[in-house]
């Protein structure tokens, strides 16, 4: 004779509340690892921005070291240039340096030889604004966004030929991926903050 198993009452499983708490629970952990794969493009981004910086930088630093006859002994002290804006704008202590590299900012051929042997820019003023205006048209304004570019040499001391160094800054806007109510704020009343608004320095001996 076979023994029959007693049929329970009740059959135990997961309730609706139990469903729902492990759905919001779930749901947390993907906000969190979408959270964190934002955080990782965002600084993969902001690295990429100061390699190129870094790298714009060294690349007129090459230019003003291949003319040392303006940078290193034409130029009058404390000595300034900038370059900023789209459409960009220059500003700098040497007057004719500014006109000539504004001038440039839609000539990027002023300073390339061609087939007749005439020399391009003899001039070394004239070499130093080519320089400058193909850097920033070329290279910097479409690599950073809202860059700002200066170049600045210092007083001569007495007895030296030439400055002792001149310092090559380049600022951006980076966006920041997330910022609080006070974050906000300070940024409203006072501006970016340097995390937002980086400068990266190169001192160049000219």
């Amino acid at each position: 004779m076979k023994r029959k198993h007693p049929i329970p009452h009740r059959i135990q499983g997961f309730s609706l509340v139990e469903v729902m708490v492990a759905v919001v629970v779930i749901c947390v952990g993907l906000l969190g690892i979408a959270k964190m794969q934002a955080m990782a493009l965002s600084n993969t981004n902001m690295s990429r921005q100061r390699s190129l910086a870094a790298i714009e930088a060294a690349s007129i630093a090459a230019s003003m070291h291949s003319n040392r006859q303006y940078w290193a002994g034409a130029i009058v002290t404390p000595f300034t240039v900038s370059i900023s804006g789209k459409p960009a704008v220059v500003a700098s202590s040497d007057g004719g340096l500014q006109a000539q590299t504004t001038a440039d900012l839609t000539n990027l051929t002023a300073c390339i030889g061609n087939n007749t042997g005439a020399v391009a820019c003899n001039n070394p003023s004239d070499l130093a604004a080519f320089d400058l205006a193909r850097w920033w048209v070329t290279s910097v304004s479409v690599q950073l966004p809202n860059p700002t570019a200066t170049v600045t040499c210092p007083l001569v001391p007495a007895g030296n030929a030439a400055p002792i160094s001149c310092t090559v800054q380049i600022s951006w806007t980076e966006k920041a991926l997330a910022m609080n109510a006070e974050e906000a704020a300070q940024e409203k009343a006072v501006g970016p903050s340097l995390s937002e608004q980086p400068v990266f320095t190169l001192y160049v001996e000219p």
